[in-house]
């Protein structure tokens, strides 16, 4: 039972999941848009969101956190 768990899993194992959750962010900053689904763009926008407020520093320490 998955009670109290949070989080969609897509059919991925954690470490796939976080690589297609990294390809898409850095797709979306690079171009601007990407064609996914509403799921997968639900999950990757907290995500998004941190590296633009990131991104929005320049701080060195802000680059390392992005990198």
């Amino acid at each position: 039972m998955r009670h109290k768990i949070s989080g969609k899993q897509f059919g991925r194992a954690s470490g796939p999941r976080r690589a297609m959750f990294r390809i898409m962010v850095t797709d979306l900053l690079r171009h601007g848009q990407i064609k996914t689904t509403i799921a997968k763009a639900k999950a990757i926008r907290p995500l998004t969101e941190k590296m633009v407020s990131l991104g929005k520093g320049g701080t060195l320490h802000d680059r390392r956190q992005a990198a």
